[in-house]
């Protein structure tokens, strides 16, 4: 059986990555800047005033600021087997990159953390990576943050704003005043291995207090290397960057961009549409949530046609999908039908044969205007930080927008698999990068499982961390002695090495029959609904599933026979979310009936990163979502 699992001959591979002999990550970026010297490297439309730098420019200020740092006495602080720590709380600019390179060519490490975390956290984070420095993003952080300072070993702080420092005992400089000290002061060379820590990054995970996981140069550099066999942009391509980069995920992403001398355009989420067409990325890497918010978009704008030109668009997005998953079976991409005989491959491509012609013309009436509406030019985009839904696989890929999902945490620098374009297999999360070894265990017993059987996923690989910091315990529950790590979620490998993870171990909700529920999928299967803005299942220990139910409020609105005066808690609404539930949930493949969602509660405030019930990363922080509404839990399941 054919099935196309081997990458085409022009594709590199990890020996050949230019930057496989390089020790740290400045040396990649003094081989970028010399490659790439006059290409732009950074973007930023919306600072003021605008910001553009080639690589040279960029490289420069980095040299700048690192002799800045060793001027202001940076080496002689370092008094351990580690380099000293330098806290970097700031969100998405060229400064970011400034200084995170400034500090690493200094012979120091960064502490990174957004600038829009909660006080006590970064707080916490400054106290318990022992940091000697801060750079802060602009004045409004350091004012947060300062009453607190003074209780700190900071030898000084630097403000990535032109804003005036303020004199208040605390030795403050501006972003620039460290350049300028850096012109008149010669850079000491310092040799840090791949084996020398590079970053302190501490989890923004879904519970509990964040642990700084320990990153060398050569987790990272892997990376570079690693993802240039599964991708290979071009010189002055270019990358909407959106994502939070103190998160592993971006940063990694970010410095392999940057090793191939793409051009980095920096959005938000208030320009990112505009942006998308304004600025014709071909690249962009996001979470799932941002692929919603941009299919959202889209069915509203479906929905604004007259009626006969909806009734076209469902017609061939109908057959479109029919089309999809017929060329799935037929080239060994399905995964429900990896194994399909010759026969079942066959007729599913006779099937396929006459849907592509209304396919086409699908594409030709409709798909190729949503194209143009995100740029024209996107070559692909990258999924990660979480599932992505199967509807939302299947729209991009019938509109011509192909999605690599993929998988990793940051206690692995973070990328393990990813999807290949020449392997694109939806539902999975793709083969493992070079040398990265998977394994899947039994969670009680840790004893390996046969392939295609779900349990426990490890990981072994040159990305993996070092552990984390200060926190032996933690440490040594996490990484075996063999070098194994325990990613905490669940999964299987497929008979042609493809990841599919199934949930994570804790997320698991244990029904009182015994059953065992993974609620991400039923929660995918039920955002289908344009009613449903966001949901989270409960149900521990309880009879059947719950649901937390975050309505559309705009789609309800229009729904309604009474928009102005719309009542959550009307039979009519209550009665159209059970139908929705119930549909969605049936209809869901490989549906039991324990999926079934018995009692749900309709919220009237959205998790939000702001109330604390996202992630930075758009997942849903559960322990928090069940904290806040522990009693509305109680007496759902009681009434």
């Amino acid at each position: 059986m054919s099935h196309a699992t081997h990458a085409p001959a022009n594709v590199p591979t990890l020996e050949q990555s230019p930057y496989t002999r390089v020790k740290s990550l400045p040396d990649m970026w003094a081989i970028a800047a010399q490659r790439f010297a006059t290409v732009t490297a950074v973007h930023d439309p919306h600072s003021t005033p605008e910001v553009k730098l080639t690589y040279a420019e960029l490289h420069e200020q980095m040299q700048h600021f690192a002799s800045g740092l060793q001027a202001l006495g940076v080496l002689a602080l370092s008094s351990e087997d580690i380099p000293p720590r330098i806290a970097l709380f700031s969100d998405n600019c060229p400064r970011w990159l400034v200084a995170d390179q400034g500090i690493m060519r200094s012979g120091a490490m960064d502490v990174v953390r957004g600038a829009q975390a909660d006080r006590d956290e970064l707080l916490y984070i400054l106290q318990h990576s022992d940091a000697i420095a801060l750079v802060v993003q602009d004045l409004e952080l350091l004012r947060k943050l300062r009453p607190h300072l003074d209780q700190l070993p900071l030898q000084f702080v630097i403000l990535l704003s032109d804003e005036t420092p303020p004199d208040d005992g605390l030795k403050t400089l501006a972003f620039n005043h460290v350049l300028e000290l850096g012109k008149t002061s010669a850079l000491r060379p310092v040799h840090p291995s791949r084996d020398t820590l590079a970053t302190l990054m501490y989890t923004s995970g879904t519970s509990g207090m964040p642990k700084g996981v320990m990153l060398t140069h050569g987790n990272f550099l892997y990376q570079v290397s690693a993802a240039a066999t599964v991708v290979q942009p071009q010189a002055g391509e270019r990358v909407l960057s959106i994502l939070p980069i103190w998160h592993c995920y971006e940063r990694a992403f970010e410095y392999f961009i940057f090793s191939n001398g793409c051009t980095q355009i920096y959005t938000n989420i208030r320009f990112v549409k505009k942006d998308l067409k304004d600025f014709k990325p071909h690249y962009m890497v996001g979470v799932p949530r941002l692929w919603e918010s941009i299919y959202e978009g889209i069915q509203k704008q479906f929905r604004e046609q007259p009626e006969k030109k909806q009734k076209l668009v469902e017609f061939f997005l109908k057959n479109s999908q029919r089309y999809i998953k017929a060329q799935r079976t037929a080239t060994g991409l399905d995964l429900d039908h990896l194994d399909a005989s010759a026969t079942t491959r066959a007729i599913a491509a006779l099937k396929a044969a006459p849907l592509e012609l209304i396919h086409q013309l699908g594409d030709k009436l409709v798909y190729r205007k949503i194209r143009e509406g995100v740029g024209g030019s996107l070559k692909f985009v990258v999924s990660g930080g979480g599932s992505i839904a199967d509807h939302l696989e299947d729209f991009f890929e019938i509109v011509g927008i192909d999605i690599l999902g993929g998988y990793g945490l940051t206690e692995t620098a973070p990328i393990t698999h990813a999807r290949r374009t020449w392997r694109n297999v939806r539902g999975a999360d793709g083969e493992p990068l070079p040398t990265t070894e998977t394994r899947v265990v039994d969670p009680e017993t840790r004893q390996a499982l046969p392939v295609g059987e779900r349990g426990l996923i490890l990981i072994r690989g040159q990305q993996v961390m070092k552990g984390y910091y200060k926190n032996p315990e933690a440490t040594a529950k996490a990484l075996d002695a063999d070098g194994w790590l325990d990613t905490g979620d669940l999964g299987m490998v497929t008979p042609y090495n493809d990841l599919v993870i199934t949930g994570r171990a804790k997320d698991t909700i244990v029904l009182t029959n015994g059953e065992n529920i993974e609620p991400q999928p039923i929660e995918d299967a039920c955002l289908r609904s344009a009613y449903i803005d966001q949901i989270m299942l409960v149900g521990q220990d309880q009879k059947v599933l719950g649901a937390l139910v975050v309505p559309n409020l705009e789609t309800l609105e229009k729904w309604s026979a009474t928009p102005g005066n719309l009542d959550l808690n009307s039979a009519a609404v209550q009665e159209l979310y059970r139908q929705e539930l119930t549909r969605l949930v049936k209809e869901r493949p490989g549906y039991r009936a324990d999926d079934r969602i018995g009692p749900f509660r309709l919220l009237t405030e959205p998790f939000t990163i702001d109330n604390n019930l996202l992630t930075h990363t758009l997942k849903i922080r559960r322990n928090v979502v069940m904290d806040r509404y522990q009693g509305m839990i109680n007496e759902m399941f009681s009434s």
